[in-house]
């Protein structure tokens, strides 16, 4: 018996965006209203891509973006919740699906010691250049007209669940944990047995809640979220059974 924890990573295991939070190591703490105002919907990635360029030419180093990410708070309840999952990981494996980047990810789990706690982040691929600026890209090509360009969830989650299935691993529940309208696509993917868990107040519970109101609800449970401790005391009850 095994559960797959599936979480996205901003405004759900840290309180914030890591995107726009590095923007504290910009000139002023803000970017140039020309940049900003170069974003394009579906195409984040490329956007934050000219950030980091802003960031570079303006001599923003690694260890200044480093220090500077690694202080952005997690989510209430979420370093008991992340410390529980440790502690219980012959039941449950943990994946990141994130519209963050690998860069961002890796400083704030392992800065925290938490980045055992994750089998795999499936996240757009960043690298700091010859240079020292940071670069990123998409996570993958896709076909999903729902998702942004860079990033289809529900892709992404579908194939990991095949290779699992490969190596003989299923899943008793999924539990996806999330909060943004990038996180329908996959919610959309979950069977009745599994359960979305939305944070309260976020893009993700309204969408769940239009459907149910135009009478085409998911067909997983839902049960909202609001601290990491209604997470955790889910999955206690989860695991007693």
């Amino acid at each position: 018996m095994k559960f797959l924890l599936v979480f996205d990573f901003d405004h759900t295991i840290v309180d914030e965006n890591s995107d726009t939070w590095i923007v504290r190591c910009a000139p002023g703490k803000k970017l140039p209203s020309g940049l900003r105002n170069s974003y394009r919907p579906g195409h984040w990635t490329e956007y934050m891509g000219r950030v980091f360029v802003y960031l570079g030419d303006s001599g923003v180093k690694e260890d200044e973006m480093k220090r500077t990410m690694t202080a952005i708070p997690f989510t209430a309840g979420m370093v008991d919740l992340l410390s529980f999952i440790g502690k219980n990981k012959e039941l449950f494996d943990c994946i990141i699906v994130s519209d963050s980047n690998t860069v961002f990810i890796d400083w704030i789990l392992k800065a925290a010691d938490f980045h055992k706690v994750f089998d795999e982040v499936f996240t757009n691929p960043a690298a700091f250049s010859s240079t020292g600026y940071l670069t990123v890209q998409n996570f993958h090509a896709h076909y999903c007209a729902k998702c942004p360009k860079n990033l289809c969830k529900s892709q992404v989650l579908k194939e990991f669940l095949d290779k699992q299935l490969e190596r003989g691993v299923s899943y008793t529940q999924i539990v996806y944990i999330g909060d943004g309208g990038n996180d329908l696509c996959p919610v959309m993917l979950l069977k009745k047995d599994d359960i979305a868990m939305p944070r309260q107040g976020y893009t993700l519970e309204k969408k769940i809640s239009q459907l149910a109101r135009d009478l085409s609800p998911v067909e997983c449970s839902v049960q909202v979220w609001s601290s990491a401790v209604d997470i955790m005391s889910y999955l206690q009850l989860l695991i007693k059974k």
